[in-house]
């Protein structure tokens, strides 16, 4: 089984309460799990399996808790190579384009530093699906299904 790193970015903790389930599904179906709320950039150097949760704040921006290591990430460049690699990201789509933009600004970063992406993207829109679990059980099992160990 896999070793699964999850980085929340959360404001108001609706991606933290979202990441306590997605963490405990994971151990559930035998993977172990490690989150971090305030990721260093060794955190995700030396993560094997990488699973960003997170909301966006503002404007597209990412949650000051996730902010730094995104700034670290982008300004440092350490490739991360073949890592595997899964974005939640949650948003309010009448903010137009830059719903979910805290999610695809990471998702676009980790491609650039060679991360392997599995599977798409899961994007929540808040004005639409109010909780987040019943939308992301479904995506994490197919994300699960297609995770290298």
């Amino acid at each position: 089984m896999a070793h699964i790193s999850i980085f929340v970015g959360s404001v108001y903790g609706g991606a933290e309460r979202l990441s306590e389930q997605v963490s405990d599904t994971l151990e559930q179906a035998g993977h172990q799990v490690s989150v971090f709320e305030q990721p260093t950039l060794d955190d995700i150097k030396n993560a094997s399996h990488i699973l960003i949760v997170t909301s966006t704040t503002g404007q597209g921006d990412i949650p000051d808790n996730l902010a730094d290591l995104y700034h670290q990430l982008n300004s440092t460049f350490p490739m991360l190579t073949d890592k595997p690699f899964g974005i939640v990201a949650m948003g309010d789509r009448s903010y137009g384009d830059t719903f979910c933009g805290a999610g695809r600004s990471f998702d676009e970063l980790l491609r650039d530093l060679q991360a392997k992406p599995v599977g798409n993207r899961l994007e929540i829109d808040a004005c639409e699906d109010f909780e987040p679990w019943p939308v992301t059980e479904p995506w994490l099992q197919a994300w699960l299904g297609k995770l290298p160990s």
